[in-house]
């Protein structure tokens, strides 16, 4: 989702500043239980000999590498809370577009999605009741469109030529039984997005579908965005 995308990306250009302070404490603290252990080890060495000795420099060593493993397990769970930081941002960000802007998502979304153009589209009652019909209907005007045989260049940009586009696209739609998607009446409990039912096979377009499937694809390149 090209869309999903751009937010993500936008995301990247907020975020650095709360990053790299997430970043900093994670190796503070982690400098500070190596600095812990360092000075017990080293406490120990300087009462020991021989035996003693080479058993206080083995426990440094267990010890040091405690405090990097520790470090990287710090450090991991800051990367992990900040990319789930992202999509949860994502996530609000589509909720809060534009009420325009978001019915061209859910349109676009419910025609690319669409499999036979003749599936109900199934929205939350927020969206249901603000936007539907008009998502409907940008959406059957979306695959019309593309079922529509395209006109010469010559003609698309004259007067005629619109009046000529428009039915022609409205003959395709109905000589190929596309640009018929409809508005279902009840409604389905999801933050955004959509579902596309067609008899007993939905397809779930909703946006916490949409981004778990895109945070799978994506979580190397989020991760590799947000923190370098």
């Amino acid at each position: 989702m090209k869309g999903l995308e751009k937010i993500t990306a936008r995301i990247e250009q907020d975020s650095h500043a709360e990053i790299e302070a997430v970043l900093r404490q994670a190796d503070e603290a982690a400098a500070a239980v190596r600095s812990q252990y360092a000075d017990e080890a080293a406490a120990a060495s300087a009462k020991a000999d021989g035996e003693a000795a080479r058993a206080a420099r083995e426990r440094l060593e267990r010890l040091e590498s405690a405090a990097r493993m520790e470090e990287r397990s710090m450090v991991l769970s800051a990367k992990q809370a900040l990319i789930d930081r992202a999509f949860a941002q994502a996530a609000q960000q589509l909720l809060e577009l534009p009420q325009e802007e978001y019915t061209e998502l859910l349109a676009k979304l419910a025609a690319r999605s669409a499999k036979t153009g003749r599936e109900e589209i199934l929205l939350n009652s927020r969206d249901r009741a603000a936007v539907g019909a008009a998502v409907v209907a940008r959406a059957n005007q979306l695959l019309a469109k593309e079922a529509a045989p395209a006109l010469p260049e010559e003609l698309k940009e004259s007067r005629a030529g619109r009046i000529i586009d428009k039915v022609v696209t409205g003959a395709s739609a109905i000589l190929q039984g596309t640009a018929m998607l409809t508005l279902a009446g009840e409604t389905r409990d999801i933050t955004g997005g959509l579902i596309l039912r067609d008899g007993k096979v939905e397809i779930n377009c909703a946006f916490e579908t949409q981004l778990r499937l895109l945070r799978d694809e994506m979580s190397a390149q989020v991760a590799a965005a947000l923190l370098g």
